[in-house]
């Protein structure tokens, strides 16, 4: 069921995006190798897909919420296996197993298309438009 709006899946982004940047230090799991790295850099990523993505809460606006979407399994399925991948799992693996969960999760509960009547600025294209994005 899809149950969240693209806005609200957008600021859930940012959040969680600042969320992976800072787990390392606030969870005390920082040892400089891929358990602090690859949170960090899926976080940043998290947020530059946002800040590319055509929504409400996008910048640039040149990703569509499908694609965005698409990405996000990719990024969740990856999160929650890379403690097996990196092989840290040992050392620690609940914080990228759920994060990951979660992000798979949020997508598959997210419309792809903005409420009705809501607009999008994309100004790479330049004005307003209503309606649905692509």
């Amino acid at each position: 069921m899809k149950l969240l709006s693209t806005r609200t899946h957008g600021i859930m982004d940012y959040l969680v995006g600042a969320l992976l940047i800072a787990a390392p230090f606030i969870l005390d799991f920082d040892r400089g190798g891929a358990e602090t790295w690859v949170p960090m850099i899926v976080g940043a990523v998290i947020i530059l897909q946002a800040l590319m993505t055509n929504f409400e809460v996008g910048m640039f606006r040149v990703m569509s919420m499908n694609m965005h979407l698409n990405m996000d399994y990719l990024i969740g399925i990856f999160l929650a296996a890379s403690p097996w991948i990196f092989n840290f799992d040992e050392y620690v693996y609940l914080p990228h197993l759920i994060v990951g969960i979660m992000i798979v999760l949020e997508a598959m509960m997210t419309r792809v298309s903005p409420e009705h009547g809501a607009a999008t600025h994309n100004p790479l294209r330049g004005g307003m438009h209503h309606g649905h994005t692509h």
